[in-house]
C-alpha cells in the first residue's frame, strides 16, 4: 500500500492512494501514519479502500510519517558518489543525524539559509521504521522496516564541510528533508537493492542511479544501526546518495532561488520542489 498525509503543515490527515491513484481518507481509521500505527499493520490489511472517503481536488502533500524521532543519515555509501567527493570509502557506515524540524512536503519549498552558498541536492531511499530493532541480524534486519520512501537530503556544503564539527549544521537547516510523497510499504518492494533513482534541477538530469550500487545495503545499515541504538516506529534512516551532486561538477552547481528540483525513485513517487532565498 501506499500511505500518505496531506493537508495544511502541522494539520496534516492520514491518507492511503487507491488504485485509480485518487486520495483516500483514513482519518476513520488510524490516528496518523506513525507510532504505533507503524510499529503493528494489520489493521492495513482489512482496508477496503475503495470503500474510504475520496479526498476533493490536489490537497498539499506533508511528510508521509509522523511523529518521526530520529532522521538518521548514512554518508558516502556509494563508492561513486566518495569519489566525486573527493573520499574513500568508510570501512563502516557513516552515520549522521539529520534535525527533524528539517522534515517536510515533498513538494514544499526548498529554502536556501541566509549565508548559504553552497546549498546542494541529494536524492535517497528513505527506510522507515515500522518494529523495534535493537540487536536485530543481517537476515531479520527487513522484518523491522514498515516501508520505503523518496528523501532529498538538501545539504549546505560550506556549513557541512567548512564550518568545523560534524555535518549534522550543515544537514539540517529548515526544509532541508523533503519525504514522500508516499510511504510504500514493505510487501510492494521485493528488493530495495534494484531500485531505479534520478535527480533533475531546473530539467536536467543531475542523477541516474540505483539502489544496486550502494556498498552496504538495507538489511546492513538497519541491522549495524541497532547495535548502538534502538530503532523505533517511523523513525527514518536515508541510506546515501549516488553521485550527480551539486559538489561534484567542476566547477561545482549549486541550487539558486528559483530553480526547480525533481526527484524520483522507482515505484515509490516523485518531488518537485521550487528552490527560494530565506526571507
Amino acid at each position: 500500500m501506499k500511505f500518505l498525509r496531506y493537508g495544511e503543515s502541522g494539520a496534516e490527515k492520514p491518507g492511503v492512494l487507491d488504485g485509480a491513484g485518487h486520495i483516500r481518507d483514513l482519518s476513520g481509521v488510524v490516528g496518523d501514519i506513525g507510532g504505533k500505527w507503524l510499529a503493528d499493520l494489520s489493521w492495513a490489511s482489512k482496508l477496503d479502500i475503495d470503500r474510504l472517503p475520496l479526498v476533493a481536488g490536489q490537497p498539499r502533500l506533508g511528510p508521509c510519517v509522523a511523529g518521526t524521532g530520529k532522521f538518521i543519515c548514512i554518508g558516502l555509501n556509494y563508492a561513486d558518489h566518495a569519489a566525486e567527493s573527493g573520499l574513500q570509502v568508510p570501512p563502516e557506515p557513516v552515520i549522521f543525524m539529520k534535525a527533524t524540524s528539517a522534515i517536510c512536503g515533498p513538494n514544499d519549498d526548498v529554502v536556501i539559509p541566509r549565508g548559504s552558498t553552497a546549498t546542494d541536492w541529494e536524492v535517497e531511499l528513505g527506510v522507515v521504521i515500522g518494529k523495534p530493532a535493537k540487536y536485530v541480524s543481517e537476515a531479520q534486519a527487513l522484518e523491522h522496516v514498515a516501508g520505503y520512501c523518496v528523501i532529498n537530503d538538501v545539504s549546505e556544503r560550506d556549513f557541512q564541510t567548512k564550518r568545523s564539527g560534524q555535518w549534522t549544521k550543515g544537514k539540517s537547516c529548515d526544509t532541508f528533508g523533503p519525504v514522500g510523497p508516499w510511504l510504500v510499504t514493505r510487501d510492494e518492494v521485493a528488493d530495495p537493492q534494484r531500485l531505479k533513482m534520478w535527480l533533475k534541477v531546473s530539467g536536467e538530469t543531475k542523477q541516474n542511479g540505483s539502489t544496486g550500487t550502494m556498498v552496504y545495503g538495507v538489511a546492513h545499515i538497519i541491522s549495524y544501526l541497532s547495535q548502538f541504538m534502538t530503532l523505533h516506529p517511523g523513525d527514518i534512516v536515508s541510506t546515501g546518495t549516488p553521485p550527480g551532486v551539486g559538489q561534484g561538477f567542476k566547477p561545482p552547481h549549486y541550487l539558486k532561488p528559483g530553480d526547480s528540483v525533481e526527484l524520483g525513485i522507482e515505484g515509490l513517487g516523485t518531488q518537485r520542489q521550487t528552490v527560494r532565498a530565506d526571507s
